[in-house]
């Protein structure tokens, strides 16, 4: 286990192994996962993300045991988080920081207001023709929102692109919420976050414990919702300030915990089964 965490401590590294093996005898256990930065590495192109071999193949193992669910929590709009995360028609799925849930075959219809939807479209206008007159920034179309990546835009504007970015949505409407992650600010129409998918998860499994891991920001909210005392595992993925107990270095190290919590949790359900 050091070596998947090789800048913790060794006790960190030991305790978040204890708390895996614990985790893996747990009557029902839920596994809600960031995407883009904990199971798959960052592209330049957002559909052609795809979680690393290792992860797909413990989470395969996973999902496919009794009493065990595997579930992604992402910023991304529900479409694209079916495409990359090559999910079949039963996957459980949170998009857009919790305002689009997929619980199997059963979606969630967003009910957009004749208020909402012009919203929307002035706010998609204004944040455009930012995004057209700033080489490298892109704009992604959520469905209560947008967000303004500028992870491709040359020399050092970030500060710039956050700051007119504000300043084109504030036009629109005060009532915005916003949030900020990796090279990219987001504006939706409506509130939710992860928090809110997880416990939405939580209560559709009736999980007896959860494991939740995050790279980003927008994961502490998460991270937020969890029940340490229950047994559930928090995991931050890479650097930043975090609420969640552990921390690893990057996707490999989640790769390598997946895989030892699928040998763990088969290792239990069969001798429970002898």
């Amino acid at each position: 286990m050091t070596d998947t965490a090789s800048h913790l401590p060794p006790a960190s590294a030991v305790a978040l192994a204890t708390a895996l093996q614990k985790l893996a005898t747990t009557d029902r256990l839920l596994l809600a996962l960031d995407f883009d930065g904990t199971l798959a590495p960052f592209v330049d192109v957002p559909r052609g993300a795809r979680a690393l071999p290792e992860s797909k193949a413990a989470l395969d193992r996973l999902e496919h045991l009794p009493n065990t669910w595997v579930a992604y929590v992402s910023g991304r709009p529900l479409s694209s988080l079916e495409v990359v995360t090559e999910a079949d028609a039963d996957a459980l799925l949170i998009g857009s920081h919790g305002v689009e849930i997929r619980f199997g075959r059963d979606g969630v219809s967003l009910d957009l207001s004749p208020t909402e939807q012009e919203t929307l479209e002035r706010l998609g206008d204004v944040l455009g023709a930012l995004v057209d007159d700033m080489p490298g920034a892109k704009l992604e179309t959520k469905p209560v929102g947008y967000g303004v990546h500028y992870r491709l835009v040359e020399g050092d504007r970030d500060a710039e692109v956050v700051a007119r970015a504000r300043e084109a949505a504030a036009t629109v409407s005060d009532a915005l919420t916003i949030r900020y992650g990796k090279d990219i600010i987001e504006f939706s129409i409506r509130e939710a976050h992860k928090g809110d998918g997880v416990e939405r998860l939580r209560e559709y499994t009736k999980a007896t414990a959860v494991l939740f891991a995050g790279d980003d920001v927008t994961d502490e909210d998460g991270f937020s919702v969890l029940r340490p005392a229950d047994g559930d595992v928090g995991i931050k993925v890479g650097r930043g300030e975090t609420a969640a107990q552990y921390r690893v270095a990057d996707e490999r190290a989640i790769a390598t915990l997946l895989t030892l919590l699928a040998q763990a949790r088969e290792a239990h359900l069969k001798s429970s089964t002898d």
